[in-house]
């Protein structure tokens, strides 16, 4: 089955969901993923209530948010047909566990960069991964060592239920963390198309479900949109 390569209703500092949501009636969108990364309750609920007067039909795919609500679940499955979801294994929290808890087959683990154990042995409650392909990309250009090679031996025992797309820069840069300062090159911001090539070498490995992730405007994701798909389907 082909992937499908879905906008990213991205909500991160850089990234205007409002300006987005305006976008999805302008340019007649039927279907996007969400990323609920950086919305607390109120402003989800706000937003709910924006998607509801356009004409969006699906989200199919949502990034949670360890403060997620049961009725949130609900909602999105009912109202927008939602399939799959992700979160952070380093998020996970008892309020979020009891409220998913109905859901849970339906939720993969994003990896940060690497596989870690502490990922790996929560594999046990959700039925696998969602591949952030741009974190681990960057991860293994920094490692100097083979995407391909180190992505197989996990899928010998673990599922891709979805996956991330964001850029990968030609040149590593510093960013700085809760005080700790590493270098990467995936970036939440495209500038060029060619930053997508990268994503050809994970054509085999691609998931149902595939979610831009960026911060540029509905209009250049749809851009990008158009480019994967030629370089990855033809």
């Amino acid at each position: 089955m082909k992937p499908k390569i879905l906008l990213g209703l991205t909500t991160t500092r850089n990234s205007d969901w409002r300006g987005k949501v305006k976008e999805i009636d302008e340019l007649k969108i039927k279907e996007v993923a969400f990323f609920s990364t950086c919305l607390k309750l109120v402003e989800r609920k706000e937003l709910y209530g924006l998607l509801e007067k356009t004409g969006l039909q699906r989200i199919p795919f949502v990034h949670l948010k360890d403060d997620f609500e049961e009725w949130e679940f609900e909602y999105l499955i009912k109202k927008y047909k939602t399939k799959v979801f992700n979160t952070h294994f380093d998020r996970l929290n008892k309020k979020f566990l009891q409220n998913s808890s109905k859901y849970k087959k339906l939720i993969y683990l994003e990896n940060n960069f690497n596989f870690c154990d502490e990922m790996l042995s929560w594999f046990k409650v959700f039925p696998g991964f969602c591949l952030d392909i741009s974190h681990f990309e960057s991860y293994c250009a920094i490692q100097k060592i083979s995407a391909q090679k180190n992505l197989s031996k996990y899928l010998r025992e673990y599922k891709i239920g979805c996956a991330h797309i964001s850029a990968i820069k030609d040149k590593p840069f510093s960013v700085i963390e809760e005080g700790v300062k590493f270098s990467l090159y995936a970036s939440h911001f495209l500038k060029n198309l060619s930053e997508l090539n990268y994503v050809k070498k994970y054509k085999n490995f691609l998931p149902k479900f595939c979610a831009i992730e960026l911060e540029n405007s509905f209009r250049e994701q749809l851009e990008a949109k158009k480019y994967l798909e030629k370089i990855l389907f033809g």
